[in-house]
């Protein structure tokens, strides 16, 4: 078993069941018994950890391989949380009682139901890129030994979480049953996130009836369940409408991430989620810097900045804008979000936790205190102005030194671009290169993928006639490069026309 080839940036993944198998039994007690190893070389001599996951079918016996293998290796005591949350398990180790050295939550977010992966925690927070190539070193020598006896622990923490969110939520509005009147729908997409229904907006009052797919559903027959996705957006919006809801929220597998629906099938996602999160933020913490992801629309810049905030644009990876985050506040520049156009957020004052819930928790405060005036939360939205049209490409690199071949694409772009009337490169710019086409009303950014040999194009524009100008342009751009048969510009002929 390649080990390495698990590695999905900060987590691991792979297929967990059927053809090309990579999550067996026997791998997920290798990944136990290196996350055991792992937490003492942190100074936990005998750690205790907490395992959860998602509602996916591989999920429970994966669970139960992975604890064999925290014992094997000296593991003191493991939790069964059951089907939980990511954010919980990373609360489990604040839990003062729990008092965990560790957690896994056992997913593979969005991903197809074959597929399974795991997120670790430590109490400092989630692991990054480099622990996980640690980790996955250490599960490469681990010998697979006999069955241990140790049994899990099982805990229903969820219900200890969901009573941490409801109890915000009260704190916040100063009302015992904030939503009493209100109808409130979920869409949790056949994933962890249906206990939002009964253990957060029932006991606060709201009306919940027309929420969809909150039972757990190992196979996900509703729809992917990404919040990031059109056509599940679309359908919950549509839903949230013909329900006559006053707000509607859809959760991702795990609940690290989350959109908004508002009164009558608005979309609050990507970039206008943002907008509406960074209102929130700065109406408490004024002047303070919002970290986002590198493909935000232009009008989210001036949209925070007009409410006394800064922008700052990093990069794309949701651990990337939440190290940034925290290295501000190390610098002494005050930053209280991170948050990413697919829904992923963390607040300073959340510990800087990728939290959905958290984020849902926050709208919906806001959600109380403007219903109490008759407003919606597009109030909040005035002045932001979304992208009308926008595509994504993403060119497939047919080379063995694929990076070498990304950077130089990059590269010629980039100095093209500075040779064209009419175009300019942002700065400043962490990934890849911007540039602001504003005779077009657009902007394009190019860049290569964190992960796999692909770079990754994305183009918003203001005005439906620009979509094939700019992908005719960015077609030919490739056609001319000397080594163009490397690069698949498939993507970018269905917008040419």
């Amino acid at each position: 078993m390649d080990f390495t080839k698990l590695q999905n940036g900060s987590d691991i993944r792979g297929v967990a069941m059927g053809e090309g198998l990579q999550l067996s039994n026997d791998v997920a007690f290798a990944i136990g018994a290196a996350f055991a190893l792992f937490l003492k070389s942190k100074g936990f001599s005998s750690p205790k950890v907490s395992i959860g996951r998602d509602p996916r079918l591989t999920g429970a016996e994966l669970s139960v391989h992975l604890a064999k293998g925290l014992y094997s290796q000296g593991a003191s005591l493991v939790y069964d949380f059951g089907i939980c949350t990511t954010p919980a398990m990373f609360e489990s180790t604040q839990d003062s009682e729990l008092d965990c050295s560790g957690a896994v939550m056992v997913t593979a977010s969005h991903l197809p139901a074959d597929r399974n992966g795991f997120k670790f925690f430590t109490k400092s927070g989630g692991t990054d890129a480099s622990d996980i190539a640690e980790l996955l070193d250490i599960a490469a020598t681990v010998s697979v030994g006999p069955n241990i006896d140790n049994a899990s622990h099982k805990v229903d923490y969820l219900d200890v979480y969901a009573a941490n969110l409801a109890r915000l939520i009260q704190q916040k509005t100063g009302l015992k049953a904030p939503f009493k009147g209100f109808k409130i729908i979920v869409d949790a997409g056949g994933g962890s996130g249906g206990f939002f229904v009964d253990k957060v907006l029932k006991t606060l009052g709201a009306n919940t009836s027309g929420s969809v797919f909150i039972e757990p559903d190992g196979t996900f027959s509703g729809h992917v369940p990404n919040p990031e996705d059109l056509n599940a957006l679309s359908e919950f919006a549509e839903i949230v409408k013909a329900e006559k809801a006053d707000l509607g929220i859809i959760f991702d597998t795990d609940v690290d991430r989350a959109a908004i629906i508002d009164k009558g099938g608005g979309i609050i996602g990507r970039s206008k989620l943002i907008a509406l999160m960074s209102s929130i933020i700065l109406a408490d913490y004024p002047n303070t810097t919002i970290v986002t992801d590198s493909v935000t629309s232009i009008s989210l810049k001036s949209f925070i900045e007009d409410r006394g905030g800064v922008h700052c644009r990093y990069m794309r990876g949701y651990n990337n804008v939440i190290k940034k985050a925290i290295s501000l506040n190390e610098e002494g520049i005050d930053s209280q979000m991170a948050i990413e156009t697919s829904g992923h957020c963390a607040l300073k004052e959340n510990r800087f936790l990728d939290d959905g819930a958290y984020l849902a928790v926050r709208v919906l405060a806001r959600f109380a205190s403007l219903a109490k005036e008759g407003k919606s939360l597009s109030s909040d939205l005035a002045g932001y102005e979304d992208p009308r049209y926008e595509f994504e490409a993403r060119i497939d690199i047919a080379s063995e030194d694929f990076k070498k071949a990304g950077a130089g694409v990059i590269k010629a772009f980039s100095s093209l671009a500075e040779n064209t009337n009419g175009w300019e490169i942002e700065e400043p710019n962490y990934e890849g290169v911007r540039i602001n086409a504003t005779a077009l009303g657009a902007w394009i950014l190019m860049r290569m993928s964190l992960h796999d040999p692909v770079i990754v194009i994305n183009v918003e524009t203001q005005a439906l006639g620009s979509v094939p100008i700019l992908a005719n342009w960015l077609r030919e751009f490739f056609e001319k490069l000397p080594d163009a048969k490397q690069f698949k510009t498939g993507e970018i002929d269905k917008y040419a026309s």
